[in-house]
């Protein structure tokens, strides 16, 4: 059953679809971390590929730069493919000066100053929650593994954090009492739509810029660092 943007057939997503943004990355993961891999979507070159880790059946697919397309690809998993868990892997700056490049945070609330719940939905809502039984598992995966996690609130943005002419201004905005640590772009559509449609969804990033360092990550260091990152939520889908 191919949706406009995905031709894959029913039964060829799994339940639980681990989603970076970049197609690239989710061919690296499929190409690196599954086994029995087979590509299942390549519709406007976003890749998806499904297949084994350690046994368990997990599909991988890139959503895309921005809420807008991060939207339109898990409404369609969760209304037409029947998933469940979407677990969102990406990079995000940093809003704290205590986080350093490539650590990995778990994301509990997202805000949005878009009208993203507003043109889907005729809503207001501009802050919306991770599912707290997906977080839950994550937390309790990474404490198993060893893997350190910054748990904390989110900002999701219409333009890219670091392009913004005055990123104090738009955080000025940002409710009093929400307290960021990271910016990204995606997360926010993904909840709302994940609450919409009553199923799981949660959001991993790792840091790869901030306010407070002046380097910038490069694509490959990206890559490499995000490692960590991919083990984590392909490990809690064991729990899910």
């Amino acid at each position: 059953m191919p949706t406009p943007h995905n031709q894959a057939e029913l039964g060829e997503i799994a339940k639980t679809v681990i989603m970076p943004g970049d197609p690239l990355r989710a061919q690296y993961i499929a190409q690196n971390f599954l086994e029995n891999v087979k590509l299942v979507n390549q519709v406007r070159g976003m890749y998806a590929y499904t297949g084994t880790y350690q046994g368990k059946e997990i599909t991988i697919m890139a959503s895309g730069m921005g809420m807008p397309s991060m939207g339109i690809y898990s409404y369609e998993l969760y209304k037409f493919y029947e998933v469940e868990n979407i677990i969102r892997i990406g990079s995000c700056g940093a809003y704290k000066p205590e986080l350093k490049l490539f650590d990995i945070i778990l994301s509990q609330k997202v805000f949005s100053e878009g009208n993203f719940a507003l043109t889907l939905n005729n809503d207001t809502c501009h802050i919306v929650e991770a599912n707290q039984e997906l977080n839950s598992n994550i937390e309790n995966t990474a404490k198993k593994t060893n893997i350190p996690l910054v748990i904390g609130n989110t900002v999701c943005t219409d333009c890219f954090d670091v392009y913004m002419t005055n990123v104090n201004e738009f955080l000025a905005r940002v409710p009093q009492d929400f307290n960021p640590i990271s910016a990204e772009m995606e997360a926010f559509a993904l909840f709302y739509v994940a609450k919409l449609l009553n199923k799981k969804a949660s959001c991993l990033m790792s840091v790869v810029d901030s306010k407070y360092i002046r380097d910038i990550a490069t694509a490959e260091e990206r890559q490499n660092g995000l490692n960590n990152m991919i083990k984590l939520a392909l490990n809690t889908s064991f729990n899910i």
